[in-house]
């Protein structure tokens, strides 16, 4: 009798699980979003691609494109998260493998009855995005025949390296860069008394003020509209000597001296670099004597953290946001994996986004840890480079409550480890940035980190130079603490940190 209860129950109950599942939505839904949403990104890249490696003049295209591209990143952080989340959910539940066992059917009902709030959430999102990325592909169709009337870029371009083209451009500033061009390019009509047209460029520390200005006076427009670039920091308008030395037309920090161009006295552009607020008191009388040396049809930027340097500007002040996050996503996996395509390697692009995250936006330690990654498609190698890098992140907001990058960038000490060897930890005390013409150091960040070699007391470690304007090379000072020793082992000299003590 029990047996045919057990088997009656056992029977009603199968049927009752088959009900169920029959009535929920069904899995082959959220993979048909999956799948539309993967080769709608791959058309939409198509486009932004091509428009990439274009001089295109036209507002209304660039504002189109850069919608486009919006719509593009957040699509793709949003897949990427949705195979992410995926492939824990796989990872972690330790079902039964037969697919008519009733363990394998209560653990699906229970995964489809009981989802996660963050999965459902993502589906929505990725379901509006493929809906909003259909409709603006349909809507540029006129945008891609215009892309072809416009000449492309002299920047070196493959299908299979878009790597290469994003560690060579300033990534997501091309509407920003067009504007300040047309800025720079258009002409008023001449006058005796014309004054320089002044355009503020306004942004946080480290958005890309100066590579933007920097990659705009590369191009080949601007370059040959001014007879010399000059570049000056908030200091040299302060220093009496030296702005007498501007006013009597002696130049210095000249960048580039243009002979093709309307000769000696053709127009001048100045770009004045404010680490501060500017006394407007200062930028006045400074001003006033550039009417009186700049040619007429010179141009001046001034760039500057404050906003306050929006009100100097005769033009209305450009401002730089940072990336969003899934721009920055899309920038760092790109870097990361190379011409090597990240759904063919679903474990490191989980590592990938774990990694990004602990990035905190920041464009050099992107670069930094992208190369570090490219160059070992090993498992094993991204696996460590993750757990080092969160170990790195939650040491400093746990001790300081600050992300050690903004520490960095407040020129606070950072404390990093060494892989292989743990006894050892290295304090990172600033970072400044050496122009292109002077020599660096020979210590790599990479070498510090992942390298066995022995370090000096105290030394300087580069981090990354830069292949674009104005090619800065970035460069830790660093001193070497070794740790104290652990019980039972042999006894190990520990030098003081200045300012602080150690990370254990």
């Amino acid at each position: 009798m029990e047996i045919f209860l057990s088997a009656v129950i056992g029977d009603i109950t199968t049927r009752s699980i088959d009900f169920v599942i029959s009535k929920l939505p069904k899995p082959a839904a959220a993979l048909d979003v999956e799948d539309r949403l993967h080769r709608v990104l791959l058309r939409a890249q198509v486009i932004v691609d091509e428009a990439m490696g274009r001089q295109i003049t036209n507002q209304a295209m660039l504002q189109q494109l850069r919608l486009l591209s919006d719509a593009m990143h957040r699509g793709c952080y949003l897949l990427d998260t949705f195979r992410y989340q995926s492939s824990h959910n796989n990872k972690d539940r330790q079902v039964v493998s037969h697919p008519s066992s009733l363990l394998s059917r209560l653990n699906f009902v229970r995964d489809l009855c009981f989802p996660s709030g963050k999965r459902a959430q993502i589906e929505g999102e990725m379901r509006e995005v493929l809906d909003r990325l259909s409709s603006m592909i349909l809507d540029a169709n006129e945008l891609v025949l215009f892309l072809a009337s416009y000449a492309p870029t002299t920047m070196y371009r493959q299908p299979y390296s878009m790597h290469l083209l994003l560690g060579n451009c300033i990534f997501g500033r091309q509407m920003e860069a067009q504007l300040v061009i047309d800025f720079l390019l258009h002409t008023r009509h001449q006058s005796a008394e014309e004054e320089p047209e002044v355009l503020p460029i306004v942004g946080p520390f480290r958005v890309g003020k100066s590579t933007l200005v920097a990659h705009v006076c590369k191009d080949q427009r601007v370059h040959g509209h001014f007879s010399e670039t000059v570049i000056l920091s908030d200091h040299d308008l302060t220093c009496d000597g030296l702005a007498a030395a501007f006013m009597e037309g002696r130049r210095c920090a000249t960048k580039h001296q243009n002979s093709s161009s309307s000769g000696k006295h053709g127009p001048v552009l100045l770009v004045v670099e404010v680490g501060r607020d500017l006394d407007e008191d200062v930028w006045k009388r400074f001003y006033s004597a550039t009417k009186r040396w700049m040619p007429i049809g010179s141009k001046i930027i001034i760039t500057s953290r404050s906003d306050k340097i929006s009100r100097l500007g005769t033009a209305q002040a450009l401002t730089l946001k940072p990336l969003s996050h899934e721009a920055y996503w899309y920038f760092f996996r790109t870097l990361a994996f190379g011409s090597a395509d990240p759904t063919s390697h679903p474990r490191l692009t989980n590592l990938a986004m774990e990694i990004a995250t602990t990035l905190n936006g920041s464009m050099i330690i992107a670069n930094v840890s992208a190369r570090m990654l490219r160059d070992s498609f090993d498992v094993r190698f991204w696996c460590k480079f993750a757990a080092f890098m969160r170990a790195q992140f939650q040491k400093h907001v746990a001790r300081f409550g600050e992300h050690p990058y903004d520490l960095l960038n407040q020129n606070k000490p950072v404390y990093f480890g060494r892989i292989h060897r743990r006894s050892e930890q290295v304090i990172a005390y600033h970072q400044h940035r050496h122009p292109s013409q002077k020599e660096v150091p020979k210590i790599t960040l990479h070498e510090v980190t992942y390298g066995d070699a022995e370090l000096p007391a105290r030394f300087e470690v580069l981090a990354w130079r830069s292949a674009i304007p104005p090619y800065y090379s970035y460069v830790y000072a660093c001193e070497l603490q070794v740790l104290k020793a652990t019980s039972g082992s042999t006894n190990k000299r520990k030098r003081p940190a200045r300012n602080g003590g150690t990370l254990s």
